[in-house]
């Protein structure tokens, strides 16, 4: 692996005035009378988002906010079988010698933004609490890294690249934390890299198995015996509403993504529509201001792999893992797990469904927030992560030698 490049956000002059024409030339479609949110993004958010985009947004304010604020770097990575990607990171060390390296995973559709507001957090040193070496990854395809040029490229190699980066930063030993698919490609580095390499993982994005007369029989007991509590209730019926009017966007991703791929590319309000829709829908009545909505989509638009490019980590893990698209899965760690559970996450299922086969379990229950916690309620999550690697906590000491207390 050849040494990182200190690295600046810096889109071509020429591309942001593609976008400008091509907001510009916009047609909208009509909308019913009173249809809201039932038939998708209302024309009038649509319609005010695209009106600031072109006319008052300025891409450059917030790129100068982004290279000022996150220290960004890339670095080429072997990958098995698809030779070097070159791949983008925000990496900050803490001040405190034996902070704990923490690897933090985007998913979709978020990207290395979400760590914006976490990252000062974790980087906190106190008496009171551990601190952390603070590594951002771009997933390839995404955001500033290089996407894959071949088919395949599916979980084990995005843990492949996570594991890589970090062992490359020198930090032979780490924890994570990750929600969405960060989730789901962290827990692939603890089944590929752990324990060696991977000491604990901390998630947003609770899952587990649903109770079943062979493979949870204790579970269904359990379900047909005890009654839920009125969180749990609506736990179970928010996830029954993602997986009825909600997922519509996983079957085109998981069987078609080059169709919508041409869209998106093609189609800035296509995928200021497409994506706007998951970040009202996916959070907890979050304030989503204008600027933070198009800082987001332009990370997308000015990816240097392009919108399309994020769409296919859906695809190449239907057909690789087919199971994870099951609705939900044996979610048993090896090493450390710990969990926060939203009330307006995706899918959000009884703790007890979570935490059936887990050997060391942390878990936290908070009143608000939704599917992107690090952005929403940044100070909740850091907040467990802090718990869980904390003196008396179920991962204090896991990365030999550090304990992120000075």
């Amino acid at each position: 692996m050849t040494t990182e490049e200190p690295y600046q956000i810096a889109v071509p002059d020429e591309a942001i005035a593609l976008l400008r024409q091509k907001l510009a030339l916009t047609v909208l479609p009509d909308e019913l009378d009173e249809a809201g949110w039932d038939y998708g993004a209302p024309l009038a958010d649509v319609r005010r988002l695209v009106a600031r985009w072109t006319h008052g947004y300025d891409w450059r304010v917030h790129e100068a906010e982004i290279n000022a604020e996150l220290p960004q770097f890339t670095r080429d990575i072997e990958v098995d079988g698809f030779g070097a990607l070159s791949v983008h990171y925000v990496h900050k060390k803490s001040e405190v010698a034996s902070a704990i390296p923490l690897l933090f995973v985007h998913g979709w559709p978020g990207s290395f933004l979400e760590v914006r507001r976490i990252l000062p957090l974790l980087l906190e040193s106190s008496p009171e609490h551990p601190s952390f070496h603070v590594v951002a990854l771009s997933l390839p395809g995404f955001g500033f890294s290089e996407a894959p040029k071949k088919k395949g490229f599916s979980l084990k190699q995005f843990a492949e690249v996570g594991n890589k980066l970090m062992l490359a930063l020198g930090y032979d030993e780490y924890v994570t934390q990750g929600g969405d698919w960060g989730h789901m490609i962290t827990r692939q580095i603890a089944v590929d890299h752990g324990p060696a390499h991977s000491k604990a993982m901390h998630s947003n994005f609770p899952l587990g198995l649903l109770p079943h007369p062979t493979r949870s029989p204790l579970l269904l007991l359990s379900h047909l015996m005890f009654p839920y509590s009125p969180a749990e209730k609506e736990g179970l019926a928010r996830s029954e509403w993602y997986f009825k009017s909600g997922s519509g966007y996983v079957a085109e991703q998981t069987t078609q993504p080059q169709t919508l791929g041409y869209a998106l590319a093609d189609s800035p309000v296509g995928l200021l529509a497409w994506v706007y829709e998951k970040l009202v829908l996916w959070t907890d009545a979050y304030p989503w201001s204008d600027d933070e909505v198009l800082t987001w989509l332009s990370v997308y638009w000015f990816a240097r792999g392009g919108p399309a490019a994020s769409l296919r980590i859906y695809y190449e893990v239907a057909k690789t893992t087919p199971e994870l698209f099951n609705q939900t899965q044996d979610q048993t760690s090896a090493i450390p797990l710990g969990y926060s559970f939203f009330p307006k996450e995706l899918v959000r299922l009884p703790r007890r469904w979570v935490k059936t086969r887990n050997l060391v379990f942390q878990s936290a229950l908070h009143e608000r927030g939704g599917h992107f916690a690090a952005h929403e309620a940044p100070e909740l999550l850091v907040g467990d992560v802090r718990c869980m690697f904390s003196k008396g906590g179920p991962a204090f000491g896991v990365v030999t030698g550090k304990t992120g207390y000075a």
